[in-house]
């Protein structure tokens, strides 16, 4: 009975854990996006827009996971036709981030190795465009699960109440190998074309002298954190299959894959982004920095 007792309260420790690492996220996230509508020259810049992209997807990804965990640890039930609502949009902006941070990497690729065409390439209405293409990409591993569930239940399913996971839309073996490579495939793409990037930079970084050297050093060294954000991104893509492997030994081990993965590969990732952008980009540090003193003279 005492190691019953110690197991709930060892995985209400964990919950609480992970609500105080959401809450502190959306804090920092809010504050950034607020710093990114100060000032002009934030919202009509590629950079930052996308940038502003990955703190919004990164946020609502936060709080709908973080609504599923605590559904899940309840067992509260929902009905199906909820539950789809709630696994499209998390399946949405699971992979509108990784898919923004190759975009980004892309920017910094044409900034740095082709500066004369960087204004044409990376215009507002260019940056519009290829957030649509992302949306576009984001939305097809969705489309192709929810379509192979849709083709395999009936219609009163949908009004049935059920314990809200992805597991549930995987009736055959198939549908998981066919989720799986998808995944695998993204992974592959985006990894190819963090890898090139980061090649042609180097390559222009050890060609260049001066001021265009260090900014070009600068411009890998972001680059070389997307890939490090990104990795854990994509190794997140992999997490289901492992979650399915050890399920099939032991549940209580499961248990423990499942948070260690949505503490590693879910939450890690989404506080890289302060970081990268939010402390080391020296002008939206100070935006920030200015907005942050502003807030505390005028609540004193």
């Amino acid at each position: 009975m005492a190691a019953s007792n110690s197991t709930v309260k060892l995985i209400n420790d964990k919950v609480i854990f992970v609500q105080v690492l959401v809450i502190l996220f959306l804090c920092i996230n809010l504050l950034l996006i607020m710093t990114f509508f100060t000032k002009e020259f934030f919202y009509s810049t590629m950079r930052y827009i996308l940038f502003a992209v990955t703190l919004m997807s990164d946020s609502l990804l936060l709080v709908m996971s973080d609504l599923l965990l605590i559904l899940s640890y309840f067992y509260f039930t929902i009905q199906m036709w909820l539950c789809i609502i709630i696994y499209m949009v998390l399946s949405l902006y699971t992979f509108v981030t990784p898919l923004t941070l190759t975009a980004m990497t892309l920017e910094r690729y044409v900034a740095i190795c082709l500066p004369l065409r960087h204004g044409e390439l990376c215009s507002t209405r260019n940056t519009l465009h290829c957030n649509l293409i992302i949306l576009s990409f984001s939305s097809v591993p969705c489309i192709v699960l929810l379509s192979t569930f849709f083709a395999s239940v009936t219609h009163g399913s949908y009004t049935q109440g059920r314990v809200c996971s992805v597991e549930i839309f995987i009736f055959h073996m198939w549908q998981g190998h066919l989720r799986s490579a998808i995944n695998q495939f993204y992974f592959l793409i985006m990894c190819i074309t963090i890898v090139l990037s980061y090649v042609k930079i180097m390559r222009v970084a050890k060609a260049a002298s001066g001021e265009d050297k260090k900014s070009s050093w600068k411009g890998l060294r972001t680059v070389g954190l997307h890939a490090f954000q990104l990795l854990l991104c994509l190794i997140q893509m992999w997490c289901p299959i492992i979650e399915s492997a050890v399920l099939q030994i032991n549940f209580m081990l499961f248990i423990i894959v499942r948070y260690f993965n949505y503490i590693t590969f879910t939450l890690a990732p989404r506080c890289l982004s302060p970081l990268i952008y939010g402390l080391r980009d020296e002008m939206f540090f100070h935006a920030l920095k200015k907005l942050a003193v502003c807030g505390l003279y005028r609540k004193q």
